[in-house]
């Protein structure tokens, strides 16, 4: 197979036809480059990932797993900025060309692209080591994109679904043991959550989405805010297949594990009844874990109310007051 025979077949897989209404690309692939055209209001949010073989993702990761969370990581970027997605381009670096390989590394992209109907739109190949680079775009109202630096002093922190259970794949597959299949589908699966950061317009004065573990990337919220946050350890919502770990273990990878592809976003303490509202819109558990306060510190507050260190690599026990 040539390379454009495997850039016709890529093509093939993942394109499908356009919802109603759809922002459909004016010109896409077949051409140098494709010709979007912005809804008029429209602002586009763009961003790019990359997952390395070796770095990102085992060798023994299934191609169809790869398919689906090479789309999702950058679909989750949208959905933290509380965008619309649109459309994607598409960069593989392979080492060789395996039809077999390809198809079902295909399939699982265009399986979660369909569901979100995000359209792919061009791209590359080219030889070398296995890489993917997905660049994503999405569409939000002007001057409504969700954004990291809004946070103020009172309002409650809010993650989506659960934390920690990609991790723990993750640590159960390195010791050559088998994850819980709803662990491994957090893992090699994550489901961006789209639909709740659009849902998060009006509300949300910051979001963010966890890929780097929840103290890391709530840091990066502190950071542009120029805020600090206390978080109550025994609120963080853990999966059913975390349940027989113990207390530091558990905490561990929920705080720093990363993977969890969640939306962490910061609400005002008054409309915190809207969540429940949400919920049961979305289907998507949410869950208050803390608190944002003036002190630029981040505070982790153990069930017994002593303060905890925080750590990417976790926590510990303060002798002293936390300062």
């Amino acid at each position: 197979m040539s390379e454009f025979d495997l850039i016709r077949q890529l093509q093939k897989i993942i394109s499908f036809e356009p919802r109603p209404g759809a922002h459909a690309s004016v010109v896409g692939i077949g051409d140098d480059a494709a010709v979007l055209e912005l809804p008029p209001g429209r602002q586009l949010i763009v961003t790019t990932d990359t997952l390395v073989q070796g770095v990102h993702f085992s060798p023994r990761t299934t191609p169809g797993d790869l398919g689906h969370k090479s789309l999702a990581v950058s679909l989750s970027d949208l959905a933290s900025m509380g965008a619309e997605p649109a459309w994607f381009f598409l960069a593989l670096t392979l080492p060789g060309i395996d039809s077999a390989w390809t198809d079902a590394f295909a399939k699982g992209m265009a399986d979660l692209a369909e569901n979100t109907g995000i359209e792919l739109a061009g791209g590359d190949t080219t030889s070398g080591p296995l890489s993917i680079t997905v660049t994503a775009l999405g569409l939000v109202e002007t001057g409504q994109a969700l954004r990291r630096s809004g946070a103020r002093e009172g309002d409650i922190i809010v993650v989506s679904g659960s934390l920690g259970g990609a991790a723990f794949a993750l640590k159960m597959i390195t010791a050559g043991e088998v994850p819980a299949a709803a662990c491994a589908e957090k893992l090699h699966r994550p489901d961006p959550r789209l639909g709740l950061g659009c849902r998060l317009h009006g509300l949300a004065t910051s979001c963010i989405d966890l890929s780097d573990g929840l103290l890391a990337d709530l840091g990066h919220v502190l950071h542009a805010s120029g805020k600090g946050a206390e978080i109550h350890l025994e609120r963080l919502p853990s999966p059913e297949c975390m349940a027989k770990l113990n207390e530091t273990e558990r905490l561990e990878l929920q705080t720093g594990g990363g993977d969890d592809y969640e939306l962490c976003f910061t609400i005002p303490r008054n409309r915190e009844p809207e969540l429940a509202v949400i919920q049961r819109e979305t289907g998507i558990r949410l869950t208050a874990i803390g608190e944002i306060t003036a002190s630029r510190k981040l505070l982790c507050i153990a069930r017994d109310g002593e303060v905890c260190h925080a750590s990417r690599k976790g926590y510990e026990h303060l002798a002293g007051d936390g300062g």
